[in-house]
């Protein structure tokens, strides 16, 4: 087996100033001719920074592989990368080929200033629950990692994004929340305020994993695959129009904007997860708008 050990210290260069002024790469998939032009065993679409969502692209008869974990790749040597919130330092990718060869490249993640966001007025038993309803927030997690739990060989993710209303936006991808002044998780999606009853569209085309009426701190919550791991989560909802296991497309009106479980006003919560990894739906539409 041949090892080969490189950092893609002159694409990553380009990534960090491009990101660092909020433009995003994107380049046209794939062929082998890149492949060289780059000198990398990966080609990527998308942007280098926390909160990321990227696709990346191999030759069709390579594998690969990050921490010692799989990711699986369409029939072209596609595939989808998430960056949390949190990430720091570099991530390390194991391409293999049939030849035996194993490559090593390292691309830095470029850190993000997140903002604070201070909330009154949410229902206090959402912000310290009462003992009596732990469990219940116990059983509802689950079900929502159960929704996630499926990596499907879908692809619905490719044909890109569009936004799943349009309104103001109130809330945005990793600010820190204090509901009522106390400190709490980050949030994790946008927020797009809009009156009860607003229709909500699919943003792209998926298998519903989720439909449910009334989570604790999420109210109505809507959960749809778009294939490999990456899904769609809306929260707070009134109403939901579509069934578990229904398939939805790009556009398709999915359910209504409401004020449920932790909200101070009606409003849209949409999140974005790839595996276990909080994505920001807005790097997702500049990194992946709609074809």
């Amino acid at each position: 087996m041949i090892s080969i050990k490189r950092t893609v210290n002159r694409s990553i260069d380009l990534f960090h100033k491009l990101a660092s002024v909020g433009v995003f790469v994107a380049v046209s998939f794939f062929s082998a001719s890149i492949f060289a032009a780059t000198e990398s065993a990966i080609v990527w679409q998308g942007s280098w920074q926390q909160g990321g969502l990227l696709l990346g692209q191999i030759k069709p008869d390579y594998h690969i592989s990050v921490a010692g974990e799989p990711i699986k790749t369409t029939a072209d040597g596609r595939f989808l990368f998430g960056l949390g919130r949190n990430a720091q330092g570099s991530s390390t990718f194991l391409v293999s080929g049939p030849n035996g060869t194993v490559v090593e490249e390292h691309y830095p993640v470029v850190t993000r200033d997140f903002k604070i966001q201070r909330i009154e007025g949410v229902p206090q038993s959402t912000v310290t629950p009462p003992a009596e309803q732990l469990q219940r927030i116990k059983s509802d997690s689950a079900l929502v990692r159960e929704a996630r739990r499926e990596v499907t060989d879908k692809t619905d993710f490719i044909e890109g994004f569009v936004k799943p209303l349009q309104g103001p936006k109130t809330g945005v991808y990793g600010s820190q929340r204090f509901y009522n002044g106390v400190p709490k998780s980050p949030h994790y999606g946008v927020d797009y305020a809009a009156p009860t009853g607003t229709e909500v569209k699919a943003p792209a085309a998926g298998i519903v994993r989720l439909a449910h009426r009334d989570l604790f701190y999420s109210g109505g919550t809507l959960i749809i695959d778009h294939g490999h791991g990456l899904s769609s989560s809306f929260l707070h909802l009134s109403d939901i129009l579509v069934t578990e296991g229904s398939r939805v497309e790009r556009g398709d009106a999915i359910a209504k904007v409401g004020a449920t479980g932790r909200a101070t006003g009606p409003h849209l919560d949409w999140r974005m997860n790839w595996r276990n990894v909080r994505v920001d739906p807005e790097l997702v539409l500049q990194a992946f708008p709609a074809q």
